[in-house]
This record gives C-alpha cells, sequence and structure tokens, in this order.
C-alpha cells in the first residue's frame, strides 16, 4: 500500500488554484492546479466536533490522511496501527481511526491515517473514494459517481 509520495511545490499555493465543477454535481467544486486536484470536505468525529479540509485527491494513496492538528481537533483516538510503504520504498506505521467525511458530493464513515509532523497534506484516498462511490477521472480531474456493481 502506498501512503503517500512527494509533492510539487505549487501544490499549496491557493493564488493558482481555479474553481471547476464536477460533472453531475454542478457548482460542486473540484480545484485544480498544474495537475493536482483538491476537493473541500469536513470531517467529523465520534463526539461531534467538525473541521473543514482541503483534501488532495490521491488516486495513487490507498487511504486518506489527516494532518495531526486536524484529527486531534476533532478527538480521533487510534483505533489500530498499520504499516504503509512510500513512494520511495521505505516503511513506515501510522495510527489508523475513522471519522465521518462530507464532500459536495455524497458522505460518509471512512478510516483515515492520523497523520505525524512531517507527514503530507490532507490526503484523499482510493478506499475513501470507493466507499463514497466516487471515481477520480484523472484526464477530466474530476469526482464523479462510479458505475456500481452487484458481484
Amino acid at each position: 500500500m502506498r501512503l503517500a509520495h512527494p509533492r510539487a511545490s505549487a501544490q499549496s499555493s491557493d493564488d493558482v488554484l481555479t474553481p471547476g465543477a464536477s460533472p453531475g454535481f454542478p457548482g460542486n467544486p473540484i480545484f485544480r492546479s498544474v495537475g493536482i486536484s483538491y476537493v473541500q470536505g469536513t470531517v467529523r468525529g465520534p463526539a461531534g466536533a467538525e473541521a473543514t479540509v482541503r483534501f488532495l485527491i490521491d488516486s495513487g494513496a490507498a487511504y486518506s490522511l489527516l494532518p495531526e492538528p486536524v484529527w486531534q481537533a476533532i478527538g480521533l483516538a487510534p483505533k489500530r496501527e498499520m504499516e504503509f510503504s512510500l513512494a520511495d520504498g521505505t516503511t513506515i506505521r501510522r495510527p489508523v481511526s475513522e471519522c465521518h467525511l462530507s464532500l459536495p458530493q455524497g458522505d460518509g464513515h471512512t478510516p483515515v491515517v492520523l497523520g505525524q509532523p512531517g507527514d503530507p497534506e490532507p490526503l484523499l484516498g482510493v478506499v475513501t473514494l470507493e466507499i463514497l462511490g466516487l471515481v477520480f477521472d484523472p484526464f477530466r480531474r474530476t469526482l464523479h459517481p462510479m458505475r456500481a456493481l452487484m458481484v
């Protein structure tokens, strides 16, 4: 499993972001920047505390990741620990929990990696997208509903 990989510095520059709309979800923004896409969502912890987060849509990441200040602010606690392989081949262990995530395209409960100091920005991974019934189109850089199969 891949948790994250290095990113270009342009990713965090809000002044180069332009809002776009996802097909099937008019007016719901996906932010694009030099081939990198973001979506804004709200995460909620077990006691109802919420935080708004700008997620990097990372189709190469299995799990979503919340930075330490975010998961602590909404009251998440580790439920288990998992081992992850990074893009450079190194292996790390991180605590995992779960939270409720709301995106313009849908909401639901999802596992999240509890980020540590030095971990990347908030990531929206494939497991979360599948739980929410969404697919990321890498060519149009948009989220849209997946074609669900009953098998």
